[in-house]
């Protein structure tokens, strides 16, 4: 699947889950529900380029020498910045979730 592909696909899945949000709150965390279709984006490609290459260099005649690939240090960075923008992304759900409750609950008051 093409990079441009995963990015509309991972995108279109944030905003489906957002949909029902505040609209104050969906404009709010637009920015990062592109930043997360993006990060996944470029990790599927990274992740391609790593089966191949691996995550670390061995040296060929001494296998004590290692080196990281950058591509392998670049996803991990984007996995971590993806997952705080998940994290953020699911706490506003959440806090959205308890004020509907909170809203539902005033009817019995």
């Amino acid at each position: 699947m093409e990079k441009s592909e995963v990015y509309s696909q991972e995108l279109a899945k944030l905003q489906d889950i957002f949909a029902d949000v505040d609209p104050s709150k969906a404009q709010l965390v637009e920015g990062l529900l592109e930043d997360a279709a993006f990060l996944k984006a470029e990790n599927t490609v990274l992740k391609k380029a790593l089966k191949i290459t691996g995550m670390v260099k061995i040296h060929p005649t001494n296998p004590d020498l290692q080196k990281p690939v950058e591509a392998a240090r670049q996803y991990l960075k984007n996995v971590n910045s993806y997952s705080v923008i998940i994290k953020t992304l699911n706490s506003i759900l959440n806090k959205n979730i308890i004020d509907e409750e909170d809203d539902d609950m005033k009817e019995f008051e």
